[in-house]
């Protein structure tokens, strides 16, 4: 089966067709066989039916899944205990088992109000596995972050903890936390513009984002074998994963494909991200400011100057960024903030530096030879835009932030190596500014808008099929687009083409993409490359272009 597609038929038979370790994560929200009126699938089976039935997919899955993949199962209280033993005996080994609790709870009338679902991790090796815990879009935030923006806190936040809930009402504020394995989010109920309509289980995209990010990387395969309303694929379209669902009905899988058609790769996800992100003190108020999400630590008048002067003494003359961008000036710096005893850790202290830097407080650059031509880059900003932007999606962070965060950094450094290897942490980090820094500057952007009209009134190249021995192309400067089956996945420009498409083609991580067809324009100065990959990449939003080249073409 093709990857970023929903396949129409039996999960078992379906499944039977996938080539055995070719999936990093599984997302399961199996029937309940609760009676519930599906418009083809009988749920009122046996139990000896229904759970020889789960056998067979959940072996299925096992055997899909990469030897350090996830698997995620949703289940209610019928079969929570059956289904994982069954698992454990078919080789799953579990890492938690947590409850999602949900408002708006089913009603029921001889017993207790149900208001959770269970969510099995498996996992098919106990000690290698893929687990996001340093990712911020993961980590929760302490009470020392909540309430007060103390700086001695991990900037990072927390992972969230192994807790018991009884009853909401006895819980103090904020009530059930994002923090702990008792999950609160919202059912999708009918009211919700969440709520797609056509599938009366259908769950949040917050919830299968945490799943998703925590148990896969961007670039990852993501399958759902009981596809339902489509919210696991669309929300690993949206985080730049690649996707498969399986859906037995005809009717979801055309519903499902108008769900993925009208979403993009770095849509924000639907719904509440979970309960209130801010504790009170005990005088009601609030004293945390929050930015983006993230709460805002004071910066004081002694640190302030502390950071000053670490960054004078392991700068050697350069800027701010460049520092970021060199790991030795930028280690050197973080050494300089922990000798000054300077509250916080390496993620805050660069996050200072950068305040610091836009307040206009920090000495002009001394140092030259700090800019590097496309020609210089040429060989690598391919790879640095493309793992900014899976980096960036991924971690819910600016390229700033992404900068200045240490693990994030160094996600991003080996993503661009995988892409293109043999460079210098530098080279990639100050690629991925470069960017930045032309698709902001008004001649380009002037010149792109300029372009657009131009360019929507041109013929499109023919495509040309790709494959691993390449095509007979010249080494002359061009912008390409390339495709899988049936979408646009990258434009690139480059100044030799035939060198960019060989080394591309012999990538491991790019093959992951599935990239089998090219288009090429042959055009050369760089500010008409520009413009064109801005209108291709505005029109079509490819998957891994980076969002500076989308223009707004309303200014």
């Amino acid at each position: 089966m093709k990857t970023n597609q929903i396949h129409r038929g039996s999960c078992i038979e379906k499944l039977a067709e996938l080539t055995k370790e070719t999936v990093d994560l599984v997302f399961a929200d199996p029937p309940f066989n609760i009676g519930y009126q599906y418009d083809l699938y009988d749920d009122q089976k046996t139990e000896d039916e229904y759970l020889d039935f789960c056998k067979s997919w959940i072996a299925q899955c096992h055997r899909v899944l990469k030897s350090d993949g996830s698997f995620w199962l949703a289940i209610g209280d019928e079969y929570a205990a059956e289904l994982k033993l069954l698992s454990q005996q078919l080789g799953f080994h579990c890492r938690s088992w947590v409850i999602w609790y949900y408002t708006f709870g089913v009603n029921c009338a001889r017993g207790f109000s149900r208001s959770h679902t269970h969510l099995f991790h498996f996992v098919k090796d106990k000690e290698k596995f893929t687990f996001n815990g340093d990712n911020p879009a993961i980590r929760v935030a302490s009470a020392r972050q909540l309430v007060y923006a103390d700086a001695r806190a991990n900037s990072k936040g927390r992972l969230p903890d192994n807790t018991w809930i009884l009853r909401p009402q006895d819980v103090p504020s904020p009530g059930f936390s994002i923090s702990h394995d008792t999950w609160c989010y919202s059912r999708v109920a009918g009211t919700f513009k969440e709520r797609e309509g056509f599938h009366g289980c259908q769950m949040p995209e917050q919830l299968l984002g945490r799943v998703i990010r925590i148990s896969s990387n961007p670039g990852d395969v993501v399958l759902d074998p009981f596809a339902g309303s489509g919210t696991t694929l669309a929300v690993a379209k949206k985080l730049g994963r690649q996707f498969l669902g399986v859906e037995l009905s005809k009717d979801y899988v055309v519903k499902i494909q108008e769900r993925l058609d009208h979403c993009e790769v770095g849509d924000p996800l639907d719904g509440s991200d979970g309960p209130a992100g801010g504790v009170p003190t005990s005088k009601g108020k609030r004293r945390t400011k929050f930015v983006n999400g993230r709460p805002v630590v004071a910066l004081s008048a002694e640190s302030e100057q502390a950071i000053i002067d670490a960054f004078m003494e392991a700068a050697d003359g350069v800027s701010a960024d460049f520092l970021l961008c060199d790991p030795e000036r930028s280690n050197r710096f973080l050494d300089h903030c922990r000798k000054r005893k300077i509250p916080g850790d390496a993620r805050l202290w660069n996050g200072f530096l950068l305040r610091v830097r836009k307040a206009g407080k920090l000495p002009r650059a001394e140092a030259t030879g700090q800019r590097q031509s496309c020609q210089e880059m040429d060989p690598y900003s391919d790879a640095s835009e493309i793992a900014a932007r899976l980096v960036m999606l991924d971690y819910e962070m600016t390229l700033d932030e992404l900068l200045c965060s240490p693990d994030a950094v160094v996600e991003f450094d080996q993503m661009a190596m995988a892409f293109s290897s043999g460079y210098k942490s530098f080279d990639y980090r100050w690629a991925a500014l470069a960017l930045r820094k032309r698709a902001t500057t008004k001649r380009f952007r002037d010149f792109a808008h300029a372009q657009f009209e131009f360019w929507s009134g041109q013929k499109m190249p023919r495509k040309r099929a790709l494959d691993q021995q390449g095509l007979n192309l010249p080494s002359k400067p061009a912008v390409y687009a390339l495709y899988d089956d049936q979408f646009l996945v990258y434009v690139g420009e480059t100044r030799n083409l035939s060198e960019r498409i060989s080394r591309m083609i012999q990538s491991e991580m790019w093959n992951r993409f599935g990239v089998n067809a090219i288009r090429i324009w042959d055009i050369k100065p760089e500010l008409e490359q520009f413009a064109l990959r801005s209108f291709l990449v505005t029109q079509n939003k490819p998957l891994l272009n980076s969002e500076f080249l989308v223009s707004d073409l309303n200014k």
